[in-house]
């Protein structure tokens, strides 16, 4: 499937749905960001399922703002509209899709409930 630009316009309709969501906040020039591109497309490719959203943080100011993102690349994860991972720092391959894995296996029913006890 590869990934899809996210935009301000965009964002919420591609990450409030159930399913999981990755989002990479990048720049064109981020050495960083340039080098994990290829692990971020090929895990894209690898998993149809998931929506892999990449949001270009010198076009996308506000979405950077909105999610404070000081340093980039950032990684997010969302799961059925929630914020379950968001840690700056390009990850290797293996740590990205050991990621991935814990994602698929959260139990969402105990987030959501964490979340509304704290």
């Amino acid at each position: 499937m590869g990934t899809v630009e996210f935009t301000t316009e965009n964002f919420g309709e591609k990450t409030s749905g159930d399913g999981i969501t990755f989002v990479d906040f990048w720049a064109s020039w981020c050495g960083p960001c340039v080098r994990f591109a290829p692990v971020y497309e090929r895990a894209a490719e690898a998993n149809p399922d998931v929506t892999f959203g990449k949001v270009d943080t010198e076009a996308q100011q506000e979405l950077a703002m909105h999610f404070n993102i000081q340093s980039i690349p950032t990684i997010m994860a969302i799961r059925d509209g929630v914020i379950v991972y968001s840690q700056p720092g390009a990850l290797p391959e293996a740590a990205f899709l050991d990621l991935l894995q814990k994602v698929r296996e959260l139990d969402m029913e105990q987030v959501k409930a964490d979340a509304t006890a704290a």
